[in-house]
């Protein structure tokens, strides 16, 4: 199974407008973006892009938006659920619709133990034969720590290729990274961790900053990739202080503030997030004005 993940990224955000409905030109604009801004990965339907509350008829249209505008790069698709059968669903449209790779969120809610891991993420292989799965770690939102132990177990299916990291934990990340099999990806899920993560081994990054500032963040990542530390020091100090900005309140809703003030959709979030706090949009202004 080919697949090659690495680099920079993006999670994209999805845009709305004061109705509610998906701006899909607003979302055309924002891939094309973060395209032109150097990235290597698109990824729509994450929880960046508030998939959680997204219908059935917006998911197909973002996911065929995305590949319209994606030109040469690969576009993984997340198809997560609590629900396996609801996975293997999402998994299976989006392979018809021509993504080249899913990221698959541990299933939420409901803690299953390694064994129901293993099932869910064997059930979304055989829904969609030959899509490569990146599994997505991430407690604070699941409830659930995908331990390094149970990821062992999880390399064994072979539609699984990479692990999105993000636990917070850069022992646990370490401990990935040294028992990472031949073949097999990591990459880290938190922006302010990625200089952390690919010294530990990660090779890329899931970005949230690069909806912003790809640019930047992709030099960052290859700095880091090709063990320029200096620079990407440099980089990761200047990059900090917006990341810190873009997680004061739940993601997305800084970052949906601050691509409004860069001129990329609105700040509009569903229910039940709430548009960004006016402290939350003054420290984004004062912020942004470095990348100016």
């Amino acid at each position: 199974m080919k697949h090659d993940f690495s680099g920079l990224a993006v999670a994209l955000a999805t845009p709305f407008t004061p109705s509610g409905d998906v701006d899909l030109d607003a979302f055309r604009k924002l891939v094309r973006h973060v395209r032109d801004g150097g990235c290597d990965v698109l990824v729509p339907l994450g929880s960046t892009g508030e998939a959680a509350t997204l219908l059935e008829h917006e998911r197909d249209r973002i996911i065929s938006a995305c590949l319209e505008e994606a030109g040469d790069l690969p576009v993984v698709a997340g198809t997560g659920s609590n629900s396996t059968a609801q996975a293997a669903a999402w998994t299976r449209r989006a392979q018809e619709l021509g993504v080249r790779g899913a990221l698959v969120v541990t299933p939420y809610y409901n803690k299953p133990v390694v064994a129901g891991l293993i099932a869910h993420y064997e059930a979304c292989a055989a829904a969609a034969p030959g899509l490569p799965m990146i599994v997505y770690n991430v407690p604070g939102r699941t409830g659930l720590n995908l331990t390094p132990a149970a990821l062992a177990r999880l390399w064994e299916n072979p539609a699984v290729v990479a692990v999105k990291e993000s636990s917070g934990n850069i022992a646990q990340i370490a401990e990935i990274a040294r028992t990472l099999p031949k073949g097999k990806q990591l990459l880290s899920g938190d922006d302010g961790l990625a200089l952390a993560v690919i010294a530990c081994g990660g090779v890329g990054l899931v970005s949230v900053v690069g909806n912003v500032v790809p640019k930047e963040t992709k030099r960052l990542i290859d700095a880091a990739s090709e063990g320029d530390l200096s620079t990407a020091q440099s980089l990761q100090a200047k990059l900090l202080p917006l990341i810190d900005a873009l997680f004061c309140e739940s993601n997305p809703i800084p970052l949906k503030a601050a691509l409004r003030l860069r001129g990329l959709g609105s700040d509009h979030v569903r229910l039940p997030l709430t548009r960004a706090e006016t402290s939350t949009r003054a420290r984004l202004t004062a912020v942004l004005a470095a990348f100016d």
